[in-house]
């Protein structure tokens, strides 16, 4: 029996948490679905160190929620960030902007 190839495999879906504390009202309009997102651990967080902060074309627009972190902080702080992939999934400026934007990160398939 022969495995197939999957190029990716969804860990997480979830908003991107602290929209409206940072940038992403700067960038809102040109945020579409699909867009790539990158996601920057910040170990030297105060608050959390685990933060794993989300960027679209530079401007930090949020975080991976608390709650869903730690594996994707952990897997980023051991080297291994590239098997990673961050995407919209979702925009609609008329939501509470903490809802505005939705991502989904995914594992991608080395084999």
């Amino acid at each position: 029996m022969t495995k197939s190839y999957e190029p990716s495999r969804r860990i997480l879906d979830s908003n991107v948490a602290g929209f409206s504390h940072w940038d992403g009202h700067l960038v809102l309009s040109k945020i579409k679905p699909g867009s790539k997102l990158k996601l920057r651990a910040e170990f030297d967080n105060p608050y959390d160190p685990d933060a794993v902060a989300v960027y679209f074309h530079g401007t930090k627009i949020g975080y991976v929620p608390r709650a869903h972190n730690f594996v994707i902080a952990q897997l980023i702080r051991f080297g291994h960030k590239g098997v990673l992939e961050a995407r919209v999934t979702n925009v609609n400026p008329l939501a509470h902007p903490e809802q505005q934007v939705k991502m989904a990160i995914l594992v991608r398939d080395a084999r």
